[in-house]
C-alpha cells in the first residue's frame, strides 16, 4: 500500500513543480519562518515587498518566502536573505487604508534560491524546488514516532501552544507534513527554525526537530520546577502569616500576652528591669506592643527591634560609687602626673563638695594647653581616682551634627550619636567622658556639631538631652565632662562660656626631668625589657636629651628620644651577652652624656641657641604658639629708597599693621627720641622675621619691631640680653597680651634673664608659678619710651629729656 501511495504522490508533486515558474518574485520576511503546508497572513509594508506581491498576484500568484538574517535591516540586500525558503501561493490579498497590504499565503514546497535576477523593483531569483525523499524504512518510522511523542510532550508542558494542536497533529499522516507542522509550532528563534529548512533530506530534518524538542522540553521542565518552588515558598509564607494572625487573634481572645513567646517575654523583662523614667518606659512599651503586632518579615520589625535594643542597653539607673577619700584621690593624681597643680586642685575641690552635699550637677572642665602636656591622660587619671568609668570621644574632624545628636530612626542604618553611644559603652549614668580636641571640630552643609555640643555641655540643659534616634530625654547631668583643646580661640565663644577653662602651661626643664625620671624612663625600661639589666641613666644625661634633642612644651618628643636610647641599650646588651655566650646581670650599663651623643648622634638644638651679641637692627621678642612659647628674632635694615616699609617672613595682617603703627609712632616722636625728623625721606625700611616658612601673626610683636626700627634709625645696637612682648598703639602705649606663662618659659629656655612686659599684664604674674619666675627680671612698662633705657643703655639721658618735655607740655595744656 505504501508503494502505491508513493507512486501516486510523485506525479502530483511533479505536476505542481511543472506548474511553478522557474523564476519567482521574493518576499523577504521579518521575525517569522513560513514552512510548507502552512497558511499564514503576512502584512506587507515595504515598497519592494508590495511590488513583489502585486507582481505575483497579477501573474501566477506564486511567490518565494524567505526570512531576513537580521530583522532590524529596513532595506535588505540579497546577502541579507537566507537562500532557503518556501514557495507559497497567494490565496487572498487585502489593501488596507494606510497603504499596507495584507496577504494570505499558502506554503507549498521547500525550495532554495539559485541565482538572483537583475530586476530592480523587487527581489527576483531562479528557484530550485527541493522535494525530500520519503523512504519507508524502520529508521524513518522510528524517527516519526519519537518526534511525535516529543512534540506531544512539548505541547503538554508548554504554555504557549494550545492542547488542540495535538489533535490536528495526529490527523496528519505524511512524514514531511508532520515534521513541518511540528517545526512551525515550536516556540524557538529564527535561526533554529531556519536550520530545519536548510536540511534537504527528510531524516536530517527529523533529527534537527528532535534535537530542538529535547532541548526545549528540558528547559521547560526546569522552568516548571523553579515555578513550583516559588509557588511553594509563597504558599508557605502566606500560610505562616495566616497562622500567625490566627494565633494573635486567639491570644487576644484568651487574654494571653507576650508570655506565649519567650523572645517577647525577654524583651519586656529587660524594659522593666532597666528602671527607666515613667515617660520613657511608656514609650518603650508602646514600641514593644507595636513590635508584637508587626510581622517578623516586615522591615519595620527590624527597625523597632534595634530601637528597643538601644533603649534597654543605655544605662538609666546604674551608677558607680564615687571614691570620695580626698587623700586617695590626691595620691592617684600625683602617681599619674607630676605638676599640673591647678587641675589637680580643682578636682580635689570637687571631691570636697561631693563629701558635703552628696550630689551636685555634672562639672564641665576644659583643659587648654600645647600638645604633650598630659591633657588626655589627666582625664583618665581623674576617672581612675574617682572610681568612675571612663570614655573618650575624639572630636577632631567631626563636621556632621548627626555625629553628636544621631540620625532619625527612619533612615536605613541610623544609630544614636556619639554621646548616647558613649553612655552605652560606659554602662553607668555617672562616667567621666573626655571630649578630646574640641577645638578641631568644623562645620559644613551637614550642620554645625559645635552648636549641638552647647546642649551637651550646659549643666542647666543637659538633664534633658534629646538624641534624634532615641527620641526621649536623657539625663546627662551626673556625667563629668572633660574637654581638651590646644588653642582656646578656636573654641566658639558660646561653648567657652559653658566650660571652666583650665590652662595647662608647658613644662619647665626641671618638670621634664622629674617626669622623665618618675614616669617616662621606668615605662620605657619595662617596654624594652631592660628594667633588670643594671641600666643607669643619670640626671645630666636626661638633661642633655631635654635641652639638646627636644624643644617642645610637652614631653612627647622626649619620650620618643628616650625610647631610642633604650633600644640602643637593648641592642648593646644583646650583643654583649651573645659574645660572652651567657646571660649575666653583673654587667653595668652607665649611660653618660657621651653615650647619649653616641646613641642620638648630633644634637638638634643647642642649649643656648640665642645669640646675645648686640647688633644694630636686631631685637629679640617673645611669641606664643600652639606648642608653647618661642623667642622671636626681628631683623631690620634701612637703605636708600622711596619711603617704603617692606615686611617679609610670612607675616599676617595684624602683625603688618603693628609694624606700620610702630613706624608711625617713631616718625611722630622723632625729635623727642633724638632722631632726625626726616629719617624716612629717601629711605626704605625692611623688616624680616627669620624662619620665613612658618606663618606668624598677632599684635604682641609690636614693641619688638618698634625697638628694632629705632635701633637701625638711631644707629645704636640693641641689647640682645633682653626679650620683650606687647602690643603698641600710635601714642606709644602698651596693651596687654596673652600666653605670658609660655613666653616666660621660652625666655628661660633660652637663658634670657630680663623680660619687658605690658603694665596691664602685671596682675597675671600672680598666676605664674614661682618656678617660672625664678631667676627672671620681669619689668612691667606702660609706655614704649620706658623700654628705651633697658634696650639702649646709651640713650638714658635722651629718655630723661623726653620725660621732662612731656611734663612741661602737660603744664602748658
Amino acid at each position: 500500500m505504501s508503494d502505491k501511495s508513493e507512486i501516486t504522490k510523485v506525479p502530483k508533486e511533479n505536476n505542481l513543480v511543472d506548474e511553478i515558474p522557474g523564476v519567482l518574485p521574493i518576499l523577504p520576511l521579518r521575525d517569522i519562518v513560513i514552512f510548507p503546508y502552512m497558511i499564514f497572513p503576512v502584512l506587507v509594508g515595504r515598497e519592494q515587498s508590495i511590488n513583489a506581491a502585486n507582481f505575483a498576484v497579477d501573474n501566477t500568484k506564486y511567490i518565494f518566502l524567505s526570512t531576513q538574517k537580521k530583522s532590524s535591516i529596513e532595506d535588505p540586500s540579497s546577502a541579507d536573505i537566507y537562500p532557503e525558503g518556501t514557495i507559497a501561493k497567494i490565496v487572498q490579498i487585502l489593501k488596507l487604508p494606510n497603504g499596507l497590504l495584507k496577504i494570505l499565503v499558502d506554503g507549498l514546497l521547500q525550495a532554495r534560491i539559485v541565482e538572483f535576477t537583475n530586476r530592480k523593483e523587487f527581489f527576483e531569483a531562479k528557484i530550485e524546488v527541493i522535494i525530500p525523499e520519503t523512504p519507508n524504512d524502520h529508521e524513518t518510522n522510528a524517527l516519526v514516532r519519537q518526534m511525535s511523542q516529543l512534540f506531544k510532550d512539548y505541547v503538554k508542558i508548554s504554555r504557549n501552544v494550545p492542547n488542540e494542536t495535538i489533535a490536528a497533529f495526529d490527523n496528519i499522516e505524511e512524514p514531511d507534513r508532520k515534521v513541518f507542522y511540528a517545526a512551525a509550532n515550536i516556540n524557538q528563534s529564527i535561526e533554529v527554525k531556519q536550520a530545519i529548512l536548510s536540511k534537504y533530506l527528510l531524516k536530517e530534518q527529523y533529527y534537527e526537530v528532535i534535537k530542538v524538542l529535547n532541548s526545549e522540553i528540558d528547559i521547560l521542565k526546569i522552568e516548571k520546577e523553579i515555578d513550583n518552588k516559588v509557588q511553594e515558598n509563597i504558599a508557605k509564607t502566606q500560610r505562616k502569616f495566616i497562622i500567625q494572625e490566627q494565633i494573635k487573634i486567639l491570644q487576644d481572645e484568651l487574654g494571653e500576652d507576650e508570655d506565649s513567646s519567650p523572645e517577647f517575654a525577654k524583651i519586656r523583662e529587660k524594659i522593666i528591669q532597666c528602671k527607666m523614667p515613667k515617660d520613657v518606659e511608656t514609650k518603650a512599651l508602646e514600641e514593644f506592643n507595636k513590635l508584637r503586632k508587626t510581622p517578623p518579615m516586615s522591615p519595620e520589625s527590624t527597625v523597632i527591634r534595634n530601637y528597643l535594643d538601644w533603649l534597654v542597653d543605655i544605662p538609666w539607673s546604674n551608677r558607680t560609687k564615687d571614691n570620695l577619700n580626698i587623700k586617695h584621690v590626691q595620691k592617684i593624681l600625683d602617681e599619674d602626673h607630676f605638676g599640673l597643680e591647678k587641675p589637680k586642685e580643682r578636682i580635689i575641690e570637687h571631691i570636697a563638695v561631693l563629701n558635703l552635699v552628696q550630689h551636685m550637677k555634672g562639672q564641665i572642665l576644659c583643659f587648654v594647653g600645647p600638645p604633650g602636656v598630659g591633657k588626655t591622660s589627666l582625664g583618665k587619671s581623674i576617672a581612675r581616682a574617682l572610681g568612675r568609668n571612663f570614655v573618650r570621644i575624639s572630636l577632631g574632624g567631626v563636621r556632621d551634627e548627626a555625629e553628636i545628636r544621631g540620625h532619625r530612626k527612619t533612615y536605613i542604618g541610623s544609630m544614636p550619636g556619639k554621646i548616647i553611644q558613649s553612655m552605652k559603652k560606659a554602662g553607668s549614668i555617672n562616667p567621666v567622658i573626655l571630649l578630646d580636641e574640641i577645638d578641631k571640630m568644623s562645620m559644613d552643609f551637614r550642620g554645625d556639631p559645635s552648636s549641638a555640643m552647647l546642649e551637651v555641655l550646659d549643666p542647666e540643659q543637659n538633664n534633658a538631652f534629646n538624641d534624634h534616634y532615641v527620641e526621649v530625654d536623657y539625663d546627662l547631668s551626673q556625667v563629668m565632662f572633660i574637654t581638651t583643646a590646644n588653642v582656646r580661640y578656636n573654641i566658639p565663644l558660646p561653648l567657652q562660656d559653658r566650660m571652666e577653662i583650665i590652662e595647662l602651661p608647658g613644662y619647665l626643664e626641671y618638670d621634664k626631668l622629674e617626669i622623665a625620671k618618675r614616669h617616662i624612663l621606668p615605662k620605657q625600661l619595662i617596654a624594652h625589657g631592660i628594667e633588670n639589666k643594671n641600666v643607669t641613666i643619670p640626671d645630666d644625661s636626661i638633661k642633655k636629651v631635654i635641652t639638646e634633642y627636644t624643644r617642645e612644651a610637652g614631653v612627647r618628643n622626649l619620650e620618643r628620644e628616650l625610647a631610642t636610647v633604650c633600644r640602643k641599650i637593648a641592642r648593646d646588651i644583646v650583643l654583649k651577652e651573645s659574645n660572652n655566650g651567657k646571660k649575666t646581670k653583673s654587667n653595668k650599663f652607665f649611660i653618660d652624656e657621651l653615650k647619649i651623643e653616641d646613641y642620638l648622634k648630633t644634637p638638634r638644638f643647642r642649649s643656648h641657641r640665642h645669640n646675645k651679641m648686640n647688633k644694630i637692627g636686631s631685637v629679640t621678642g617673645l611669641a606664643w604658639t600652639s606648642v608653647g612659647g618661642e623667642i622671636l628674632s626681628v631683623d631690620v635694615t634701612m637703605m636708600n629708597g622711596g619711603g617704603k616699609l617692606t615686611l617679609t617672613g610670612q607675616l599676617g595682617n595684624v602683625m603688618k599693621e603693628s609694624a606700620h603703627a610702630g613706624l608711625s609712632y617713631l616718625r611722630s616722636k622723632a625729635k623727642q627720641l633724638g632722631l632726625n625728623p626726616d629719617f624716612f625721606k629717601g629711605k626704605e625700611i625692611h623688616i624680616h622675621l627669620p624662619e620665613g616658612a612658618i606663618p606668624k601673626d598677632g599684635p604682641s610683636a609690636g614693641i619688638t619691631m618698634a625697638m628694632a626700627m629705632l635701633s637701625v634709625i638711631s644707629g645704636k645696637p640693641a641689647s640682645n640680653n633682653i626679650a620683650m612682648t606687647g602690643e603698641i598703639t600710635l601714642t606709644g602705649s602698651l596693651l596687654a597680651i596673652g600666653g605670658l606663662n609660655e613666653k616666660l618659659l621660652a625666655a628661660k629656655r633660652n637663658d634670657i634673664k630680663t623680660i619687658l612686659i605690658p603694665k596691664d599684664n602685671e596682675i597675671d604674674l600672680k598666676e605664674i608659678p614661682e618656678k617660672v619666675k625664678e631667676g627672671l627680671k620681669i619689668i612691667p612698662i606702660a609706655k614704649l619710651e620706658e623700654a628705651i633705657p633697658y634696650v639702649f643703655p646709651d640713650m638714658k639721658t635722651k629718655k630723661t629729656v623726653v620725660v621732662k618735655k612731656s611734663v612741661k607740655q602737660k603744664k602748658k595744656k
